[in-house]
């Protein structure tokens, strides 16, 4: 949420999420965060998907072959993560428009999702707003 707040992007969380959504305690972690993010939530990917027919998704994924720094970004394009601990399910992957991954030193598997996730949309942001 911090991270969605402080650039600007809105936060779409599709359930079933990696964690249990309580309003408490995601008040707690969020901080004062919480109040500045556009969050919505969806019940199911299909539900997601229904929300948005007019935007491409890219899959953020170490299984792609597109390093993120290469890839062309679109104003619309959703950014998406899947779970942390086992990634996108195979249906994710069938329906991303796209695919972009953080290039790794050899021997490393990945960051964790808010790191390789502000990366990623650092540079879509630059690609897309922060141009000039």
């Amino acid at each position: 949420m911090r991270l969605c707040a402080c650039l600007g992007v809105p936060l779409e969380i599709i359930e079933p999420c990696g964690f249990i959504w309580n309003e408490k305690k995601i008040g707690i972690a969020a901080m004062d965060y919480r109040e500045h993010v556009q969050l919505s939530r969806h019940n199911d990917w299909d539900a997601f998907c229904e929300s948005f027919n007019d935007s491409r998704i890219i899959l953020m994924t170490t299984k792609a072959s597109v390093p993120y720094p290469d890839f062309e970004f679109q104003d619309n394009d959703i950014l998406l993560a899947g779970r942390e601990s086992a990634g996108a399910p195979d249906y994710v992957h069938e329906k991303a428009s796209g695919r972009v991954l953080i290039p790794m030193e050899n021997g490393q598997r990945s960051l964790n999702i808010v790191n390789a996730t502000a990366m990623i949309t650092g540079e879509a942001l630059r690609q897309t707003r922060w141009s000039i």
